[in-house]
């Protein structure tokens, strides 16, 4: 790595310390199941940071940005995480095909907790599918992993947040084949994320989704039903929440 890319990660080391809050690094700590490290940087600051050296990093050959995003991943903090995706998502009109295979394999070895998989999932990898849509068939590959993390990748990954959420130019057969593969998965995560899938296309698909949920109910863990039906009328929450 060059002295002056190394230098930028040094920058954004030492303005996420001098950010650090105590009291909201607890609060966030309390946000996870798993041990998390973090400085204890708010958000909104973090992003800033982000925003202030992609100034020049934004010139970067796109291989360098790769290296100095993984220098950020690699260190296993959460604000460093935001900071190495906020710069992959700020080119993403510069990634190709290929490029996939580098961030699954970041996803593999560096997303660890469900705030980078979400982050990583809508600013990586939602973008490059909807781009490629063959790629597709590789996340929905992810639903059999043995990592939680990957497998609720394969399904946060078709979650495009704008003010709402809601599942934009993807085959719903796609979105229900990953939620049959993943429907008795033991991890309360995992069921949250393919839930929120489902919510997210309800919203254009209503009828399509009830229809799924009313097949398979019986053996959805409840937690992915509720959250598959968040945003549907009263009347057919309560009928897909009756048990009978």
């Amino acid at each position: 790595m060059k002295i002056g890319t190394q230098r930028i990660i040094e920058n954004v080391r030492q303005d996420l310390k001098v950010n650090v809050d105590e009291k909201y690094k607890c609060a966030v700590k309390r946000f996870f199941k798993e041990k998390i490290t973090c400085y204890g940087a708010r958000t909104p600051i973090v992003r800033k940071i982000a925003k202030k050296y992609f100034r020049d990093v934004k010139n970067f050959d796109k291989k360098e940005i790769f290296n100095l995003s993984e220098q950020l991943l690699k260190s296993n903090y959460g604000e460093e995480s935001t900071i190495a995706i906020e710069w992959i998502f700020g080119i993403k009109d510069r990634l190709t095909k290929t490029d996939f295979n580098i961030f699954e394999k970041w996803l593999k070895k560096y997303i660890n907790n469900w705030g980078k998989d979400d982050d990583f999932c809508a600013h990586i990898i939602h973008p490059i599918i909807v781009r490629y849509p063959e790629l597709v068939e590789n996340v929905k590959l992810w639903a059999t992993s043995k990592n939680q993390w990957v497998r609720r990748a394969s399904a946060v990954s078709f979650i495009k947040t704008l003010g709402y959420c809601h599942t934009t130019k993807h085959n719903l057969d796609d979105i229900f084949d990953i939620a049959k593969i993943l429907l008795y998965d033991e991890k309360d995560l995992v069921q949250k994320g393919y839930g929120w899938m489902l919510k997210s296309a309800s919203v254009h698909h209503q009828k399509e989704v009830f229809d799924f949920v009313m097949i398979y109910k019986k053996n959805m863990p409840r937690t992915a039903l509720r959250y598959a039906i968040e945003k549907m009328p009263k009347h057919l929450k309560n009928k897909a929440m009756d048990k009978d």
